[in-house]
């Protein structure tokens, strides 16, 4: 029979037969399009395992409705992964309006409803159904999300782990590749998959506490987070402080008369460990099986991008992150980076671009300080926010050098870095070399930076330095942009509506912006997703840090007004942004001054019929005063011209 679709990993009964296989090991379920790129984590434990010598097969985005997928592969030997996707499914198909998106990248053609809401727990089910007592092993990012009882926004209740409600043997969490091999291989040995009970970076239920083998502790019950959000929030600061590979202890969680253990996170790869693993036999493409259904969109964000390291200790409050991959750095050798690099040359598409040389946080090689390696992160402080640690290690010396290693292999024209960079980090950095170099070299004409908000007060709720490490920075990088005389841009990113963010603090933010010339063309509200600690508060009203209540904006009215505040010269936003002024008694923001958000108009409420803060004394609404045209603003991206479209007369191209 002839081997179709070589390299790729079988899809298929007939893909197996063509290699001679009489059975099979391991059925890896997944919810995106099988896309075989070191991207997407279904992907990579499917390589793990191929590169342990066992036999996998692949079944992506089967159908939930009747196990027949699955069935058409046969029985798998030792028993079947699974995972819900690179995004949660739920996040996946709706918005943080709760509406149903029209498009999923992750699937053929952008088509939606390829994959079940709450994939996880269906596909576990139907593996069930499909293979009855089978090892069943959950794992990616939807279920190291979910692995406690969690506040689920699109219900809006308390959910179970979601081992409970999955009926699954074993859940992975984090970076599963350490956990993944050791099961396979515990299983491999003839090892019954309910005495596997010890591997970190897994959980599994038991009636009895003394099955967990490491240090304990103990969080509140299902039953008495679900009752109180107080103990909610008092289980959620437990579960994060403990997610630490180096000093974190197992949590125990019980949910009615069965207790959830969750062991201590496994150690993150080291270099040569993270080497190998990005370096398995990758087609770095889509399944030709996609191609008469219109690609996998999601590969192009990541077909010429290189992933150099793995962890983050930023620690935004409102970012999953932390809870999944963790808060320690891994990093690759240049060596393997460059390996890369030469592979993606080699490429028919490549047009010597690299488009990022990134990662969770792209200018993050090493451990934040020595401290980290010993005895795990701080528990009472973060690395970066409100302001630096003083034993924060900010050098950034290593990513530069490879940085200018990768712009110096053949066939590279340039290496841009698109997945963003902490800018306090860089302005922890002394020697700012790597902003120098950054701005001359690796900018495709927009920075992507995250400042979130201008007010302090909701940055600490969100875990992000104060707006003057931003100020800063975007002075130097202006500075260093006309040094260098290139038109670049930064573009910063702000959410709307996260806890603690009151509607006055939503009108300082469109008096920052409207000071700096900005409005961005987009708003993304806050959106409540599983175990961070900005879920947290919106749910329990507490900030779990300090059991201190928490303004939360929830009803759709206040967050429309908050995300109008950031849009407020938009025609359709007036209303809301009219309303919200009153509301605010900012109705000095109403008038001709520079300072004002609206013109008066009919039932503005302009005082006393003048031009508002910053207006011309004696100048009537009537009589505004003349304005000259604005002077051109920095650090804001401008819109792109149209392929193709025509000057307006008189007018430049936008």
């Amino acid at each position: 029979m002839e081997l179709k679709n070589k390299g790729f990993l079988p899809v298929s009964k007939e893909d197996m037969a063509a290699r001679g296989w009489e059975s099979y090991d391991f059925l890896i379920v997944m919810g995106d399009a099988y896309v075989d790129h070191p991207t997407f984590g279904s992907t990579i434990i499917a390589r793990v395992l191929e590169a342990e010598g066992y036999r996998v097969a692949v079944c992506a985005q089967p159908r939930w409705d009747i196990p027949d997928d699955l069935l058409a592969f046969g029985r798998p030997r030792l028993g079947v992964m699974l995972s819900g996707g690179n995004i949660d499914s739920m996040v996946a198909h709706y918005t943080v309006a709760k509406r149903r998106r029209s498009e999923d990248a992750y699937s053929p053609g952008k088509r939606i409803g390829l994959r079940p809401d709450r994939a996880v727990i269906v596909y576990a089910n139907l593996a069930r159904r499909a293979f009855g007592d089978i090892p069943v092993i959950i794992g990616g990012l939807e279920a190291s999300l979910r692995r406690f009882a969690h506040y689920d926004y699109w219900e809006d209740k308390v959910r179970r782990g979601v081992l409970l409600d999955s009926g699954a043997d074993l859940l992975t969490y984090g970076m599963g590749e350490r956990a993944t091999r050791e099961i396979a291989a515990r299983l491999a040995s003839g090892t019954p998959v309910s005495e596997i009970k010890d591997v970190k970076g897994t959980a599994f239920l038991t009636r009895d506490p003394s099955d967990c083998v490491y240090p304990k502790v103990s969080c509140p019950s299902f039953e008495e987070v679900r009752d109180s959000k107080r103990a909610y929030a008092e289980a959620n600061m437990i579960q994060y402080r403990e997610h630490d590979a180096v000093a974190g202890k197992a949590i125990l969680q019980r949910h009615a008369d069965r207790i959830l253990v969750v062991n201590p996170p496994a150690m993150p790869l080291n270099t040569k460990e993270l080497d190998e693993v990005a370096e398995l036999p990758y087609m770095r493409e889509p399944h030709p099986m996609y191609e008469e259904l219109g690609g996998v969109p999601a590969i192009e964000e990541v077909r010429f991008s290189i992933a150099h390291n793995r962890g983050c200790f930023g620690a935004c409050n409102f970012c999953s992150l932390a809870f999944h991959q963790g808060r320690m750095i891994t990093s690759r050798s240049h060596e393997s980076v460059l390996r890369e690099a030469k592979l993606l040359t080699e490429h028919p598409g490549f047009k010597g671009y690299i488009h990022d040389v990134g990662g969770p946080t792209a200018n993050f090689r090493h451990t934040s300080c020595e401290k980290q390696k010993k005895a795990g992160l701080c528990k009472n402080r973060a690395c970066l926010a409100p302001e630096a640690c003083p034993n924060l290690d900010a050098d950034e010396s290593d990513y530069l050098a490879l940085l200018r290693k990768v712009r110096a292999v053949p066939g590279v024209k340039k290496v841009f870095i698109r997945s963003g960079i902490r800018f306090d980090y860089v302005q922890a950095d002394k020697s700012g070399a790597f902003l120098r170099e950054l701005v001359e070299h690796h900018v495709s004409g927009q920075l992507k930076v995250a400042p979130e908000h201008c007010v302090d007060k909701v940055l600490d709720y969100m875990g992000k330095p104060h707006i003057k490490v931003y100020e800063t920075f975007r002075q130097r990088y202006d500075s260093l942009n006309r040094k260098y005389g290139k038109e670049q841009y930064l573009v910063p990113y702000l959410m709307s509506s996260h806890p603690g963010c009151t509607l006055e603090d939503a009108v300082a933010l469109a008096c920052w912006l409207n000071r700096s010339g900005r409005q961005p063309e987009q708003v993304q509200d806050f959106y409540p997703t599983p175990g961070t600690l900005s879920t947290c508060m919106y749910y329990t009203g507490l900030d779990p840090r300090t059991m201190e209540p928490v303004f939360v904006p929830k009803t759709p009215h206040e967050k429309a007004m908050q995300r109008a505040l950031m849009q407020w010269k938009r025609p359709e936003k007036r209303g809301l942004v009219l309303e919200a002024l009153k509301l605010t008694h900012r109705e000095d923001l109403i008038g001709y001054g520079k300072e004002c958000l609206l013109r008066p108009g009919p039932g503005a409420g302009a005082p006393g019929g003048r031009g508002g803060r910053g207006g011309e004394p004696g100048k009537t609404a009537s009589e505004p005063k003349r304005r000259e045209p604005p002077k051109k603003k920095t650090g804001w991206a401008k819109a792109k011209p149209k392929p193709n479209q025509r000057p307006r007369k008189g007018k430049r191209p936008r």
